[in-house]
C-alpha cells in the first residue's frame, strides 16, 4: 500500500536536524512505519547500539520486549504490520553511564503528523515513563501506577509498560505482579490488534 505522503514525511524525518546542537553524534533519527500498520511501539530514545545500527530495539531491551510481546524478530521488525516510533528519534547521549532523556523538542514536532498518517493503528505501546508523559500526562505518577492501570488506558487505545532496560531488573522484580497479571493481557491484546494486518510489505 502506497502512501506518498507518508513517505515524503519520513524522509523529512530522517533529515532532520533540529537538534543537531544537542546531541553527541550527528543525528540519526531511528524510526519504521507504514500505514498498514496495526501497532505503534512509542519507546523512550534510541541508545548507542540503536543509533549504530540504525536498527530499533536492537538490544538486550529489545530482547525483553520481544519476549514480552512474544513476537520473533521477524515478526517484530515487520513493518506492514509493526511500526516503531520513539518519543526521541535521535540517541541523545550518556551521563555518567545512563542514558538522557529523549529531547524534548523531538515527538511534539513529529508524532502529531506521523500519527495522522498512520490510520490503521489499533493499538499503541508506550514504553517508558517518557512515552507515557508526552501521551498519557502522566506527571509525577509513578511508572508501577501507570502500568498497572492499564485497562483505562486501554479504553484510549494505549497500553502503558516499563522499560525492559536491564537497568529495570530489580524493579521486575520487586513487581511480580507485571509479569503475573498484565503481560498476559498485553499478549492478547497485541495479537488482537495484529490480526487484521495485512501482508507483509517492503521495509521502508
Amino acid at each position: 500500500m502506497a502512501n506518498p505522503a507518508l513517505n515524503t514525511l519520513l524522509q523529512e524525518i530522517r533529515a532532520c536536524s533540529v537538534c543537531a546542537a544537542h546531541l553527541p553524534h550527528e543525528p540519526r533519527p531511528v524510526l519504521r512505519a507504514s500505514p498498514s500498520a496495526r501497532l505503534l511501539i512509542v519507546g523512550q530514545a534510541p541508545g548507542r547500539r540503536v543509533h549504530e545500527t540504525g536498527i530499533p530495539w536492537n538490544d538486550p531491551s529489545g530482547d525483553l520486549l520481544r519476549a514480552w510481546l512474544e513476537l520473533t524478530r521477524e515478526q517484530f521488525y515487520d513493518v506492514s504490520r509493526i511500526a516503531i516510533v520513539p518519543a526521541g528519534l535521535c540517541y541523545p547521549g550518556t551521563v555518567r553511564g545512563a542514558d538522557l532523556p529523549p529531547r524534548p523538542e523531538c515527538a511534539p514536532l513529529w508524532h502529531p503528523r506521523l500519527r495522522a498518517l498512520l490510520p490503521g493503528i489499533r493499538l499503541v505501546l508506550l514504553v517508558g515513563r517518557y512515552a507515557q508523559d508526552y501521551y498519557l500526562r502522566v506527571g509525577r505518577e509513578r511508572v508501577a501506577d501507570t502500568v498497572q492501570a492499564y485497562a483505562r488506558h486501554l479504553q484510549q487505545g494505549y497500553f502503558p509498560l516499563p522499560h525492559p532496560s536491564p537497568r529495570n531488573r530489580l524493579w521486575l522484580k520487586r513487581n511480580a505482579w507485571f509479569e503475573q497479571e498484565v503481560l498476559p493481557a498485553l499478549r492478547v491484546q497485541v495479537a488482537s490488534a495484529l490480526e487484521a494486518a495485512q501482508a507483509p510489505m517492503q521495509a521502508r
